[in-house]
Formats: structure tokens, sequence, C-alpha cells
């Protein structure tokens, strides 16, 4: 049996989409999204803890982030977990890992940061799944 490798993430663009064009004339986008968590300690003080992960997509995704996300959006994020090392001009060695999304889903609108409706011209950008996620409450 093999593995599997996936992520999926709700959070807020951290700064703009940074897209590139590589030599191949492929677009390429990167991504840095803000995940955050809420708890209370064993005084009952609240506290919230952020994690930043760094998410790069390919082609055609890559050029529909761009044109239509903003800092401070949310954003559902979906696909994959790699891993990259290079070294640098004085010669250390760096790694980073990073995700590779497949699927790219905006929660909120442009110049808005709640959980409004998106507009679905940009609901299902790089949707390979058969349900977009939808705001409506829960049956239960």
């Amino acid at each position: 049996m093999s593995g599997l490798n996936k992520v999926m993430l709700i959070g807020r663009l951290g700064k703009p989409p940074a897209l590139r064009w590589l030599e191949s004339g492929q677009a390429m986008c990167k991504l840095s999204i803000a995940t955050s968590e809420r708890y209370k300690d064993k005084s009952g003080q609240l506290h919230e803890r952020t994690e930043w992960h760094q998410v790069v997509l390919w082609r055609e995704l890559a050029e529909t982030a761009d044109r239509l996300l903003e800092t401070g959006q949310q954003v559902f994020i979906e696909g994959r977990l790699r891993t990259r090392s290079w070294q640098s001009a004085e010669g250390s060695e760096h790694r980073a890992t990073e995700i590779v999304a497949d699927r790219l889903e905006i929660l909120s609108p442009k110049g808005g940061t709640g959980t409004e409706d998106a507009s679905n011209d940009a609901a299902d950008a790089g949707s390979s799944g058969p349900h977009p996620m939808d705001s409506s409450p829960l049956p239960f």
C-alpha cells in the first residue's frame, strides 16, 4: 500500500500573491497562509497560536490566485507537502517544506476579511472535487 500525502488548510493570506513566470513559460505563484488556533491554559487565560504555511501554485491555478487574491482573504487550500533543498551562494544548505496546492477556494471576498460568501467566479478555481465547500449551517 502506498502512503498518503494530503494537506487541507483554511487560513488567511498574509501578504499579496507572488506570481513568477519561469523560463519554461509556466506560471508559479507563492502564497503565505496563516492558520490560528485558540486555547485556554490551566489558569483559564486565552491564547492564540498562529502557524505560517508557504503554498506554491502552478499554471492556471497560479494565475487565478494572482488575479483574485489579496492580503487578509480567507482561503481553503488542498494539496500535498513537498520538501526541497538547495545550497546558497555562500555554500550553506537550506531546506523548505511547502504545500503544493491542487485546489484553491476563496472563502471571503476581496477587500473583506470575514467569512461572507465569495463570488462564484473563484469558488472552484482548480477544484477537482465533486462538491465545493459551502458556508451553510450543518443540519445537526
